[in-house]
């Protein structure tokens, strides 16, 4: 698995992923503007050649929030969420960054136990914060 920042090209594969990970998913339109965000940080998962998952955080001076990390179907389970967080984190201690922040829903026990195993605390919930009514559990973590 090669870990890597995203390039423009990766765009359209992240957005499929998107597409087929998340009820609500950000357009190509918002990925692209946020791709040219000076304060974004990118990690993409490639197999083979193939965009398998992807990451992104916005920093906000010594803060950085986790916006998204979505890996395709047919690779959950193999530790590829867990490289992308690591790439993040990595990138992001290196840009001065000291606490990672991120929403997680309350009904995603995959993706809760893959933070806590690397270091996050629940912090408080944040009730209806989906757009469907669900609760996210807010989670930090000093880098």
């Amino acid at each position: 698995m090669n870990y890597r920042k995203w390039r423009y090209e990766d765009i359209f594969r992240i957005a499929q992923l998107e597409r087929e990970c998340f009820s609500d998913p950000w357009s190509f339109q918002m990925l692209a503007d946020t791709f040219f965000g000076e304060n974004t940080l990118t990690a993409a998962a490639e197999e083979d050649g193939v965009l398998v998952g992807y990451a992104f955080a916005v920093c906000a001076g010594e803060e950085a929030d986790l916006a998204n990390i979505a890996v395709a179907k047919e690779r959950r389970g193999k530790g590829v969420a867990k490289g992308l967080l690591s790439r993040l984190e990595t990138d992001a201690r290196a840009a001065g960054v000291r606490k990672m922040f991120l929403e997680v829903r309350v009904s995603n026990a995959p993706a809760m136990s893959l933070y806590l195993g690397a270091g996050y605390v629940g912090r408080y919930a944040r009730p209806r914060y989906y757009g469907d009514g669900e609760d996210a559990l807010v989670m930090d973590k000093n880098l």
